[in-house]
């Protein structure tokens, strides 16, 4: 992903954003409202909205790939947090894929930080260094065992990736 420019430092983003658990966000850039109409892996999903389709990468999170162990579980609890839901994306930079990289809300829960929290998703640190709430939920799910935590040493995706 590529730093743009609506990547403020962390004070400005607290005083533009809401505290979402102890959060240190970037400001959004732009705000979507739309259907979820497909869930391609465990950090990437389409939004439609207004007759378009817009492929939305979770931001400050990096899921297991799909092939790595983890990454269908993720897809699937991505899917129970998202599918066929209305949701709010917070858009906060577009990545060097295309695709718009954003804080999905559905049902008043961040969906990025349910993700670290159920252990199916590194905090991506990083691109988001400072997101106080991110690092929580991964502690937390670490302490717990659970998810990817289970495994005596997981691979982060960025490595993973890098491998193959």
């Amino acid at each position: 992903m590529r730093r743009s420019a609506s990547l403020r430092p962390c004070a400005a983003a607290l005083a533009a954003l809401p505290f979402v658990g102890g959060a240190c966000a970037p400001a959004p850039e732009a705000v979507i409202i739309g259907e979820v109409v497909a869930i391609h892996d465990g950090d990437t999903l389409s939004v439609l909205t207004g007759g378009t389709t817009v492929r939305v990468r979770l931001a400050c999170i990096d899921a297991p790939e799909q092939g790595q162990a983890f990454g269908s579980r993720a897809r699937q609890r991505l899917a129970e947090e998202a599918m066929r839901r209305t949701v709010r994306v917070e858009v906060v930079d577009h990545d060097d894929y295309g695709r718009t990289v954003g804080r999905v809300w559905a049902d008043g829960t961040l969906v990025n930080l349910e993700l670290v929290r159920a252990g199916l998703a590194w905090h991506y640190t990083h691109h988001c260094p400072d997101d106080r709430a991110l690092a929580a939920a991964e502690t937390e799910a670490k302490t717990a065992r659970r998810g990817l935590w289970a495994e005596r040493e997981p691979v982060p995706p960025w490595q993973w990736r890098r491998r193959r």
